[in-house]
Formats: C-alpha cells, sequence, structure tokens
C-alpha cells in the first residue's frame, strides 16, 4: 500500500504554479507570508495566522516590511501582493 505523507501532493505539471521570491527577502517568516498571500490572491492577519501558526505579533513587523518595499499591498482589512 501506498501511503502519503501531509507533505506530499499529487499534482500534474499543469497543475504547479512558479512563484517567483523577490531576493531581498531574507527572513524565512516573510518568504513564507510573501509565497502564501501570492498563492491565495491575499489574505488578511487572521488568515495568516491561522493558516500559517505564525503569531500575530510576529506577522505585523513582516507585513510592515513587505509594503514598506512595496511588495505587498493593504486593501481594506487584506494583504495582497503587488502586480508584477
Amino acid at each position: 500500500m501506498d501511503v502519503m505523507s501531509a507533505t506530499q501532493f499529487d499534482t500534474t505539471d499543469a497543475d504547479r504554479i512558479s512563484i517567483d521570491v523577490p531576493d531581498d527577502l531574507a527572513s524565512a517568516e516573510s518568504k513564507l507570508v510573501f509565497l502564501f498571500l501570492t498563492a491565495s490572491d491575499g489574505a488578511t492577519v487572521e488568515e495568516l495566522h491561522d493558516a500559517l501558526d505564525i503569531r500575530k505579533i510576529s506577522l505585523f513587523p513582516v507585513l510592515r516590511t513587505l509594503t514598506e518595499r512595496d511588495i505587498v499591498t493593504r486593501e481594506g482589512a487584506n494583504y495582497v501582493p503587488r502586480a508584477s
């Protein structure tokens, strides 16, 4: 019996997406938040907290940095990736 772990996905090449992470993102949390926002087309702090299990107090400086670097923008309560 072939057992699939929780981190593996059965996808085809057509299902995969490619996301270019900005070179100036150094921290793992910044990269993770950026990838999540890009893959989900945006999220609130609450959604980021729930999905990534990052404390809200840690998310705010990451989001501030991403916003200051013009990598994401805030639209109401949502943070969304900037259009390339």
